[in-house]
């Protein structure tokens, strides 16, 4: 059966969700969007065949037969958006964070509980090379993990030979988050990082602001440890001089038996039987959406979430929050 979806909110990333569905169009299919931009639900909706256009969430839910609902609202909006999407009994997807708070998100993921099938559109985990970083630990290709390092450096906030600044060039909003890098952007790695190494505990964060064009900090360095006491590092500046103004992840975990070892984008594994993987960032971010969406499609047809369930995903909202609590004490 395919399901009918409608999508809330008709931003940027919208067109990434999107592009998804197109590409699963025999699981589901978007059949109405809600925004209050006349403009951006029509552009969106001329753009990818979407039949129906709402001013209002509630319109839309109320006019239109739906099996779920995809939440892309500002993140000031989710908790609001959820209520009513379990309200009318639908499947939700809603992306990430689920409230502006960490204690909104906590009541919010309460209040819900197991009325309705719920995940959490946390996509950076999807990226095909992650999962291969999984597949390795897994295997037990490095042996046991006892270090683990993770950053995101990028002079996204310098001015370039035009005087733009990258960062904000792709997403405006950042300049105006009082919370920034780590609530909009850190997030990902610290989900990856929990998907990758389990449960981890937050034991020191700095945070501080370079740019005068951002009102949040810009960068940030997190201490964590996994429940086994294997110390983890994550650390993101968007003002560091020297470093394209592209973002691009680094990892590496060192264990018994060897390393793996991503930089932008090679991922190699060093161990007895070495392998190095040149990667296509383009492709692969394309299909964090799609891996994220299909994950959902698929839990709902095999009647369970398998992954980002509220439950598990307040976990690394947690951690942001306490980050921000180190970050008031500086």
């Amino acid at each position: 059966m395919t399901l009918r979806v409608g999508l809330i909110g008709a931003g940027w990333v919208t067109r990434h969700h999107l592009d998804a569905y197109r590409q699963l169009a025999g699981k589901a299919v978007v059949v109405a969007i809600a925004d209050p931009s006349e403009a951006a639900r029509r552009s969106r909706a001329a753009d990818y065949g979407i039949a129906t256009t709402y001013a209002s969430a509630a319109d839309m839910l109320a006019a239109e037969k739906l099996d779920a609902v995809d939440i892309a609202s500002p993140r000031e909006l989710h908790a609001e958006h959820v209520r009513l999407a379990a309200g009318a009994g639908l499947a939700i997807l809603c992306q990430k964070p689920l409230a502006p708070s960490f204690a909104e998100a906590e009541a919010l993921v309460r209040e819900i509980g197991e009325r309705v099938p719920f995940m959490v559109h946390e996509n950076w985990r999807f990226r095909p090379h992650y999962r291969q970083v999984r597949r390795w630990l897994d295997e037990g290709r490095i042996g046991k993990p006892v270090q683990a390092s993770m950053s995101v450096l990028t002079s996204g906030l310098v001015a370039d030979g035009e005087g733009r600044l990258p960062a904000l060039v792709r997403q405006p909003m950042l300049a105006g988050l009082e919370q920034m890098l780590v609530k909009e952007i850190l997030i990902h790695h610290l989900d990856t990082l929990r998907f990758l190494l389990g449960d981890l505990t937050l034991r020191m964060a700095v945070l501080g602001r370079l740019s005068d064009a951002v009102i949040g900090e810009d960068h940030a360095f997190l201490s964590l440890s996994c429940a086994d006491g294997t110390p983890v590092v994550l650390a993101g500046n968007l003002h560091a001089r020297g470093y394209p103004g592209e973002a691009f992840d680094r990892l590496e975990i060192f264990g018994g038996r060897g390393r793996i070892l991503l930089d932008r984008d090679r991922l190699q594994l060093d161990a007895e039987a070495a392998e190095t993987v040149q990667l296509d960032l383009a492709a692969n971010y394309a299909a964090s959406y799609r891996g994220t969406i299909e994950c959902f499609l698929d839990g709902l047809s095999a009647g369970g979430i398998p992954e980002n369930r509220p439950a598990d995903n307040i976990e690394t909202l947690r951690l942001v929050d306490e980050a921000y609590g180190w970050g008031s004490r500086g």
